[in-house]
């Protein structure tokens, strides 16, 4: 089985433990998630099984959206409703004050990774260190929020969209932003809405494709419908298979997908410019 299925992780499960039941239902243990959901969170997890894992880092990289519910007044050793009450507050802000506060962190920003995070240091991970109550230094990520708008301010607690790209944590986004207002804030709720071409929408309840795993698993190029197809044969298919560039006939830098002639998925490819020629050289494959 090759390919990818769109995942409703529901809330109480680890990432780890749907790639774990992806397995047994697909048969293999060729199988990867694509951006780790905290176990309270629910949400679009694509999983790629068999050859799609390939694709993996592609579908990493794209960029998320999520809704969130954060409580004003209460820090939390976690930065969510799992951890333990560090300090309390009044919440004295107003709903424009809010308003204001979730605007300013539009846009690139640095993040300092939590200490309940899967973020490895000295070959253990945060989670593990900080359940030992050991506190570390961590480097701050550089993420980019490109949207956040609130949807309803009911203070103390406050839902909101949020638009981000990899490696953002919302949970320190909720603490950031009870820092701004004065208060401390934690995160009471989080659903992951899109990753990249995968929505809600399309999303499949887990206990669905263990049932049937074959109906709902999605072909690799579903990922890469956004970019031109070159379709090959002959000698062009076998310089592909064999890693080799071929002629583009587009003409033009960027990415392709490449295909044989019978619809087999053959690679993602990148368009070079050597001298007069317009090539296409190999980036991964999927065959």
């Amino acid at each position: 089985m090759d390919g990818i299925v769109n995942i409703w992780k529901p809330a109480g499960l680890t990432s780890h433990d749907v790639v774990a039941r992806v397995r047994r239902a697909a048969g293999t243990r060729r199988v990867g998630h694509t951006g780790t959901l905290d176990p309270m969170a629910e949400g679009v997890l694509p999983i790629c099984i068999g050859k799609a894992t390939h694709a993996v880092d592609f579908i990493v990289a794209a960029k998320k959206t999520y809704e969130c519910t954060l409580c004003l007044g209460k820090t939390t050793d976690t930065e969510d409703s799992t951890g333990t009450v560090l300090a309390e507050a009044p919440v004295l802000c107003s709903a424009d004050d809010v308003k204001k506060a979730l605007a300013s962190f539009v846009g690139e920003c640095d993040q300092i990774p939590p200490m309940y995070s899967a973020v490895h240091h000295g070959g253990q991970r945060l989670y593990a260190l900080a359940r030992q109550g050991i506190t570390v230094e961590r480097k701050p990520r550089r993420v980019t929020f490109y949207a956040i708008k609130p949807t309803t301010v009911s203070l103390p607690e406050v839902t909101f969209t949020v638009e981000c790209s990899k490696g953002a944590y919302i949970r320190t986004l909720c603490k950031d932003i009870g820092e701004v207002l004065g208060c401390g804030a934690h995160m009471t709720a989080l659903a992951r809405t899109e990753c990249g071409r995968f929505t809600k929408e399309n999303a499949v309840l887990l206990s669905a494709f263990e049932e049937a795993p074959e109906i709902h698993v999605l072909p690799t190029e579903t990922v890469f419908a956004h970019l031109p197809q070159v379709t090959v044969c002959g000698e062009a298919e076998k310089r592909i298979r064999n890693g080799a560039a071929i002629l583009n006939p587009y003409q033009k830098d960027g990415q392709y997908t490449v295909f044989s002639e019978d619809g087999t998925f053959l690679c993602l490819s990148e368009g070079v410019t050597k001298g007069n020629a317009y090539l296409l050289k190999m980036i991964t494959s999927f065959y």
